[in-house]
C-alpha cells in the first residue's frame, strides 16, 4: 500500500515539473502523452489558473475534453475558461459525462454554454436530461457505432471507421434494420476477421441484451452486471436505439446505487457530501429520527411495563443491554443479507420462504451458541463477583440465556422479513434501514428478557 501511494506520488511530481517546465510546447505535449488523463486531472488540482490555461492551449481540446471527465469539480474549471471555450470541451465529451459537467454549473453559464454548441450536441444532452435520474435513459451515452444490416463485409468496415472518428466505443457494432430498428449486435473481432464473402448476417447476433431507457434503474441494474457485455443499447419503446450503458456507466451507476442504500441503512433521506449546509443534512437526518423518538419512546414504556420485575430482582438490569445488543447485531446482519437477495428480481415465493426459515435457523442457532457461553459467563460472574449462591446466580444467568436465544431467533426473523415487506409493497427494502431494524429488535429483545425474567425467575422459580 505504501509503494503504491509513494508512486502516485511521484507519477504527480513528475506531471506538475513537465507542465511547469520552459520546454517547448511539443516537447510537452509528447511527455503528457505517455501519462494517463486520469492522473493529468490531479495534477490540474495542484496547478495555478495561468499555468492551467496554457496547458490548455498546449494539449487542445480533445485532450482537455478527456481529461475534464476525471475531475471532481469540473464546474470550477470550466468557468476559468470563458463560455465559448468551455462549450467547445464540453461538446467534445461523450453526451453522458456533458450532462455531469453541465450539472456542475449555474444555470445562467449552463444557458451560455448550450448556447454555443451544435445542434446534434445539444440534441444528445437534451435526450440524456430528458430522462429522470432514476431512469436508465439519464446514464446511457450516444457513443456507439451503428450499422445498416443490408450492407457488405467491406462497406460495413468503412462505415465503421468512418464513425470510429467521431465515436470510439467501437468493440461491438450495433445494427439496425431498413425501419431503423435495432436488428443485434456484431463483435469488432468477428467483423475484423470476416472474409468478403461472408454474409454480414452471419456475424449478427439477433438475441443481443437490451434495455429500454424508461426502465428503473434499479429494475434493471442486475440484469447489466449479469451480461458483463463493454456495452447494453438503450431503445425506446418503438425498439429504436437512442444510446449504450458502457461498463464503465455500469460501475458508475452501481457505485451510486451503493451509495444511495448505505444511506438509507444509516437512517438518512438521501446521500450527504462534505459541501452540504448544516440545514441540508438536518434535513436529511432529521425525518427518521423523528420516527425512531416515538419508536423509542414506546420501547421505553414498554420497560416501564415490567416495573415490578425489576423491583424485585433489580440485578437484572445489568444484562439488558446485553440482549438489546445482540439481538440488534443480528437482526441488521438478517438485513444486510435480505437486501442483497432482494436485487435478484428472479427470486420466486418459495426462494423467500427458505431465506426466512435460513436466517431463523441461524438466528437460532447461533443465540444457542452464545446462550451457553452467556450462562456460564454470566453465573460465575454473578457467582464470584456478586457474591450470590450459586442457585440464584445460575438461574439469572439461564434466564438471560433462555432470552438470548428467543431474542436472537425472533431478530433474526424480524430483520428478514421486514425489508421484505417493504420490497412487496413497491418500496426501496433499504429504507428498512438499520436503525429502524434497531428500534424494533429493541422492543422485541425488552419484552423477551423481561418477559422471560417474570416468568421463570417470579412466577417459576420464585426468585426475589
Amino acid at each position: 500500500m505504501h509503494i503504491k501511494k509513494r508512486k502516485k506520488e511521484t507519477v504527480l511530481q513528475e506531471l506538475i515539473a513537465i507542465i511547469t517546465s520552459n520546454a517547448s510546447d511539443q516537447e510537452i505535449r509528447e511527455k503528457l502523452d505517455d501519462y494517463h488523463e486520469n492522473d493529468i486531472a490531479e495534477a490540474l488540482e495542484n496547478l495555478g489558473e495561468v499555468e492551467r490555461k496554457r496547458l490548455y492551449h498546449i494539449i487542445g481540446i480533445e485532450k482537455v475534453s478527456e481529461i475534464f471527465t476525471f475531475l471532481d469539480d469540473v464546474g470550477m474549471y470550466l468557468e476559468e475558461l470563458g463560455p465559448q471555450k468551455a462549450a467547445g470541451i464540453i461538446e467534445n465529451m461523450d453526451a453522458d459525462d456533458a450532462v455531469d459537467a453541465l450539472d456542475e454549473v449555474d444555470s445562467v453559464m449552463r444557458d451560455q454554454l448550450i448556447q454555443y454548441m451544435t445542434k446534434e450536441a445539444k440534441e444528445d444532452i437534451e435526450l440524456i436530461r430528458s430522462y429522470d435520474e432514476n431512469e436508465i435513459g439519464s446514464q446511457m451515452t450516444t457513443n456507439y457505432i451503428e450499422i445498416g444490416r443490408d450492407l457488405s463485409i467491406r462497406q460495413a468496415m468503412k462505415t465503421l471507421i468512418e464513425q470510429a472518428e467521431e465515436n470510439d466505443n467501437i468493440s461491438t457494432i450495433y445494427v439496425k434494420d431498413d425501419s431503423d430498428k435495432f436488428y443485434g449486435a456484431i463483435d469488432l473481432k468477428d467483423l475484423i476477421c470476416a472474409r468478403d464473402y461472408v454474409e454480414l448476417e452471419s456475424l449478427i447476433s439477433t438475441s443481443y441484451p437490451y434495455v429500454r431507457a424508461h426502465e428503473k434503474i434499479d429494475d434493471c441494474i442486475e440484469r447489466l452486471k449479469d451480461y458483463a457485455e463493454d456495452s447494453i443499447p438503450v431503445l425506446d419503446d418503438a425498439d429504436t436505439l437512442l444510446g449504450v450503458i458502457t461498463s464503465q456507466n455500469i460501475v458508475e451507476v452501481v457505485d451510486d446505487e451503493m451509495g444511495e442504500d448505505y444511506a438509507k441503512l444509516a437512517g438518512l433521506t438521501a446521500e450527504e457530501d462534505l459541501n452540504e449546509t448544516l440545514l441540508e443534512s438536518m434535513k436529511k437526518r432529521l425525518p427518521w429520527l423523528v420516527a425512531l423518538l416515538a419508536l423509542g419512546m414506546f420501547v421505553s414504556s414498554v420497560v416501564g411495563m415490567f416495573e415490578s420485575v425489576v423491583s424485585q430482582i433489580a440485578l437484572i438490569v445489568s444484562f439488558q443491554s446485553l440482549i438489546l445488543d445482540m439481538a440488534g447485531n443480528v437482526g441488521t446482519q438478517s438485513l444486510a443479507v435480505t437486501i442483497r437477495v432482494l436485487m435478484d428480481e428472479r427470486l420466486t415465493m418459495k426462494d423467500k420462504v427458505e431465506l426466512v426459515w435460513k436466517e431463523i435457523r441461524v438466528g437460532f442457532t447461533n443465540g444457542f451458541i452464545l446462550g451457553i457461553l452467556s450462562f456460564l459467563c454470566v453465573g460465575v460472574y454473578i457467582y464470584l463477583l456478586k457474591g450470590k449462591t450459586p442457585i440464584y446466580a445460575f438461574s439469572i444467568s439461564g434466564c438471560v440465556a433462555v432470552a438470548l436465544i428467543v431474542a436472537m431467533t425472533i431478530s433474526s426473523f424480524v430483520g428478514t422479513i421486514i425489508p421484505m415487506f417493504f420490497h412487496k409493497i413497491k418500496i426501496d427494502p433499504a429504507v428498512a434501514s438499520g436503525p429502524l431494524i434497531t428500534t424494533v429488535n429493541d422492543l422485541v429483545a425488552v419484552i423477551t428478557y423481561y418477559g422471560v425474567a417474570w416468568l421463570l425467575l417470579i412466577n417459576v422459580l420464585q426468585l426475589t
